[in-house]
């Protein structure tokens, strides 16, 4: 891809942007159109054929894919997964799973591909994980773009923050693994679930896509978030990200450097 059609394309994600922030907290459930995946048609759940793919493989698979949650009023709360994280098992020392510990807590990292892993942080926050092939690896999902539901997500969020906070515009409302699980209402009891059959939540493709993936060029590894104790482990790019996307967690400079010097080689 050339600079200038690269330019030409991050244009449009800064429109969308201008748009998004300046959306009301009242605004009408809808989906959100992306950028990166401008089609928008009947979607399709994923099966195991998807998840059984090994975990570094599935972390970048799944960007672009939505995961929904059905609330108990038949409502859907939807996003996008624009970040995630890979942790590749027993070899893994910034793992639950490193050296191949195995507890009740991390059980669901051993479990088939397409289980969901919900743990705690901190002792109030959850974070879920995508369990893939493997032995005790999964995938983080770190952010998501809200695309339905952005009323409800908002008022989720808003419970767990202090009183006369600021309003919190769309592309904050998953831009971080614990956000994303209160916005969606992803609580612990989800853990171990199947992802391939649940009833309450599921990842989806939108079919006039099909299996098509993000554009390599969009796609940034850089290191994972949060595990700066691990030694070599900490450095590794098991980190993927759409390069521009507004709601990315955390933006690394110096790997979309990198990713853009090996673009033009």
């Amino acid at each position: 891809m050339s600079g200038r059609k690269r330019k030409q394309r991050f244009g449009s994600v800064d429109q969308v942007e201008r748009g998004d922030d300046n959306q009301r907290g009242d605004v009408k459930p809808r989906m959100v159109q992306s950028p990166y995946f401008p089609k928008e048609g009947h979607r399709l759940r994923l099966g195991d054929e998807f998840f059984t793919q090994p975990c570094i493989s599935l972390a970048k698979a799944l960007l672009g894919k939505v995961l929904v949650c059905q609330r108990a009023d038949g409502g859907e709360l939807r996003g996008r997964v624009v970040e995630t994280e890979a942790y590749l098992g027993g070899v893994d020392k910034a793992s639950h799973s490193a050296g191949g510990k195995r507890t009740q807590r991390n059980e669901a990292m051993f479990m088939k591909a397409g289980t969901i892993y919900v743990y705690p942080i901190y002792g109030v926050y959850l974070c879920m994980n995508v369990s893939s092939e493997g032995e005790g690896a999964a995938v983080l999902l770190r952010a998501l773009e809200p695309l339905q539901g952005l009323p409800v997500m908002r008022e989720l969020r808003a419970a767990r923050r202090r009183e006369g906070a600021r309003a919190l515009k769309d592309k904050e409302l998953c831009n971080g693994p614990s956000k994303l699980c209160q916005a969606l209402d992803i609580q612990r009891c989800f853990d171990r679930r199947d992802l391939t059959s649940d009833a309450e939540m599921w990842l989806e493709r939108d079919p006039q896509i099909g299996h098509q993936e993000p554009d390599p060029h969009l796609v940034v590894s850089a290191p994972r978030i949060g595990v700066g104790s691990h030694g070599e482990w900490a450095t590794k790019p098991l980190r993927f990200y759409l390069r521009g996307h507004r709601c990315v967690s955390v933006v690394d400079k110096q790997a979309e450097s990198l990713t853009h010097s090996l673009d033009n080689t």
